[in-house]
């Protein structure tokens, strides 16, 4: 890993003398890192996380380098190989991201440098980053609107024939790996993706005319071969464990790779489960009981009532932003809670953030319960703004969400689907091109952490008459 304070070249004291500065936000946001260099630590601590003497060995990235880049890369919405080559490219990037005259190592260093932070760490930083704000007095917390939305995963859209299909190959494409490996091969193993492929396919153009009478059996036969696949994947991983590779590295690989087959197979033996269910016993499936995807295997599948999207596939993000535009809380969730269960745990978080209760909370609809507004009511909230959700409304009611303060509170709400619309378009939050769960959130905290450095950015770039009184 490289020092933490690197050595300025006499090319870099050129470019400063020569007067190339950043971009105004970029710079705000730089200078805000520079003072307050505690955000790094977190970063620091996860980078040099397993290594027995961190400070030797070949050199790496800092853990500045590694937080500045991830942020460039979520604000500016690219991907590795553009960042890196962004940053290879442009002095200023080069000074933003603490590269200065440096060389710039491949895009898959920063790779495997930002796989290595937690979910956990990000939190951290963002935490951190609001209660700086809170100390230069950019937010008092008056304000808090909170919505959910859904960050789509990167997979196709699942059926049933798809995803025997997708068993298939994959467990294939390994065994035929892990036979290339050994010296002996892994025995016995029939390759059956043509026939998979082609079931597959022959139910994928089947008309609605032939369904009733064809589908059934088409699946059977498909359902047949998965599991023929899967019992001979599980039977070469049994056959193949006491089995050594040529040399230790190559015995670390075969440990891996049967490790894996071993989990597609778990994987496999799930989809014939449903499938099988579904299509030829006619049973409806639990939700939470499907598998949307071997390889997301934390893709849910969510229902919000959407007249457009009716049915997505990801995972469902709760956001709670203040009246500034700060994101102060985000989570990721599992399953497809109501949206009822959140307004006590964000009243909970923005009292431990701001020492205090919003004056307003605001929300659509979804989060109504007369519990809920009785508990923001008891909290000491100022004017709770949510909606009735169906039924009557009262005299009382009506009069208040007929009133001024009402409609203002609820116009302030819609606001949060405009962050949500910047988070998707802007910061690239759409969809999660990455792997895995703990990756998935990473992503979500890297979006959301770049959004408030940003909004941090530009409040400190405006020089206001009076400046705002910091939070108690």
């Amino acid at each position: 890993m490289r020092p933490a304070n690197l050595q300025v070249s006499f090319a870099d004291l050129e470019f400063i003398r020569q007067g190339i500065h950043l971009e105004p936000t970029l710079k705000a946001i730089a200078d805000f890192l520079d003072d307050h260099r505690a955000v790094v630590q977190r970063v620091r601590r996860d980078l040099t996380r397993g290594l027995k003497r961190p400070a030797t060995g070949r050199t790496g990235l800092t853990a500045q380098q590694v937080l500045r880049s991830l942020i460039l890369m979520r604000v500016k919405n690219w991907d590795y190989r553009e960042l890196r080559e962004r940053i290879a490219d442009g002095c200023t990037l080069r000074h933003f991201t603490d590269f200065y005259s440096q060389r710039v190592p491949k895009h898959d260093a920063f790779n495997r440098a930002v796989n290595r932070l937690t979910p956990d760490t990000l939190q951290a930083v963002n935490d951190a980053v609001i209660h700086a704000a809170v100390r230069l007095g950019l937010e008092d917390g008056t304000k808090l609107r909170v919505d959910t939305t859904v960050v789509e995963t990167d997979i196709h859209h699942p059926t049933d024939n798809t995803l025997l299909w997708d068993s298939v190959r994959v467990l294939t494409r390994l065994v035929r790996k892990l036979d290339t490996m050994l010296p002996a091969g892994v025995g016995a193993f029939t390759n059956r993706t043509r026939s998979a492929r082609r079931r597959m396919q022959e139910i994928q153009r089947m008309t609605a005319r032939e369904r009733p009478r064809q589908q059934v059996r088409k699946y059977r036969a498909l359902i047949s071969v998965t599991a023929q696949v899967v019992t001979e994947a599980r039977a070469v991983v049994q056959r193949t464990v006491r089995v050594r590779g040529c040399d230790l590295i190559t015995q670390v690989a075969v440990d891996a790779l049967r490790g894996e087959i071993a989990r597609h197979c778990e994987l496999g033996t799930r989809v014939v489960s449903q499938a099988s269910r579904r299509v030829l016993h006619g049973e409806q499936v639990p939700t939470d009981e499907k598998l949307y995807s071997i390889f997301e295997t934390h893709t849910d599948l969510i229902k919000r009532g959407k007249v457009l999207r009716p049915v997505e596939f990801g995972q469902k993000v709760f956001l709670a932003e203040s009246g500034r535009g700060l994101i102060t809380q985000y989570r990721v969730l599992r399953g497809n809670p109501a949206d009822q269960v959140h307004v006590k745990p964000s009243l909970d978080r923005h009292q431990a953030l701001f020492d205090a209760v919003p004056r307003l909370y605001s929300s659509d609809r979804g989060f109504f319960n007369e519990e809920n507004i009785h508990r923001c009511q008891t909290a000491g909230v100022g004017l709770t703004c949510i909606p009735q959700s169906g039924g009557q409304r009262s005299a009382k009611r009506e009069s208040l969400e007929k009133s001024r303060a009402f409609k203002r509170g609820q116009r302030f709400r819609a606001g949060i689907e405009g962050r949500i619309s910047v988070l998707f378009r802007g910061r690239g939050m759409k969809r999660a091109l990455v792997e895995g769960r703990d990756h998935f959130e990473l992503f979500v905290g890297a979006a959301v952490l770049a959004n408030n450095l940003l909004v941090i950015a530009e409040l400190l770039r405006r020089k206001p008459a009076r400046r705002r009184r910091p939070a108690a």
